[in-house]
């Protein structure tokens, strides 16, 4: 390992929360070693994967979210040997990144369109970035922490500084966006709000990871502003090939790596990294742990 990246995804488990597909042995952790982190960097000592060389610094997944170690085993199809001019703390951004870029793909031609991204920490103003570059016409960022320091660098024409409710509560019709990406996660209200406030005939991309098995609907909104509802994540078999257009992004926009990752932890402040993560604020938005080795 070389830098680990905390995500979203992971805070919940840091908070103690049972993982559905991680074997759990302690009480409301799983008790893996190096959990729970999946964001990785790190240079390739063994490989049983011909697409994977020895000696080469790859990105990519920590394949049973195991990486707050020295040394991690993954499966060569969750890894892509990167740009040699990246350093480690500027690759770790290709993790995210593929994802993003998977989700945009599978959301098509946003040409044109009145795009909202909901939450604007790093996946967000990932998305916000993507979603203008593809040739959006509007970009609105809304989150609950004033990013004003950073959204208009990111792609974001329009910074919202509010919660999701006040910021629906107070759209007019004629202002609605035809594309809603819900990029919070891990609560109901957000994706219900995703409903109300897109456009008639709009779409909604839900990505941000759920805490809960079932999310209610108002199946009455959805028929009758006729509305398309995407979802996904990235499979193991489109990960390498993702990194790669990940990889193939980024050195398009080389300042981007430097605006996303704001804050970088050694090892041994692991607990404090967390901490900082697990509490949003403005001018903060990617933590990542370095490893010495």
């Amino acid at each position: 390992m070389l830098t680990g990246g905390i995500c979203g995804s992971d805070l919940p488990y840091y908070r103690g929360a049972m993982h559905q597909q991680m074997p759990n042995r302690g009480r409301g952790a799983a008790g893996i070693p190096g959990y729970p982190m999946h964001e990785v960097v790190g240079e390739v000592v063994v490989s049983r994967d011909p697409h994977v060389e020895v000696g080469s610094r790859v990105v990519g997944w920590a394949s049973i979210f195991n990486g707050l170690a020295q040394y991690v085993v993954s499966h060569g199809r969750d890894l892509f040997a990167y740009d040699a001019s990246f350093d480690p703390g500027e690759a770790i951004v290709l993790q995210p990144l593929a994802c993003v870029l998977g989700a945009m793909n599978d959301l098509g031609d946003v040409t044109g369109a009145k795009v909202a991204v909901l939450g604007q920490g790093s996946i967000g103003l990932l998305f916000s970035h993507v979603a203008k570059q593809r040739g959006a016409g509007t970009v609105i960022g809304v989150d609950r922490v004033d990013r004003s320091d950073c959204s208009s660098d990111l792609g974001v024409d329009e910074c919202v500084h509010s919660s999701i409710d006040g910021w629906v509560a107070s759209l007019a019709p004629t202002d609605a966006p035809d594309i809603v990406i819900e990029a919070v996660g891990h609560q109901v209200g957000t994706f219900t709000r995703a409903v109300e406030a897109v456009a008639v005939g709009g779409r909604i991309y839900y990505f941000g990871i759920p805490d809960d098995e079932v999310y209610p609907l108002n199946m009455k909104s959805l028929l009758r502003k006729r509305l398309t509802l995407q979802s996904g994540w990235v499979l193991p078999a489109e990960r390498r090939r993702l990194l790669g257009q990940a990889n193939d992004y980024l050195i398009a926009h080389p300042k981007l790596a430097g605006s996303i990752v704001t804050h970088t932890f050694d090892f041994d402040e692991v607990p404090e990294a967390y901490a900082v993560a697990a509490t949003p604020r403005a001018g903060q938005l990617k933590v990542t742990i370095r490893v010495d080795r």
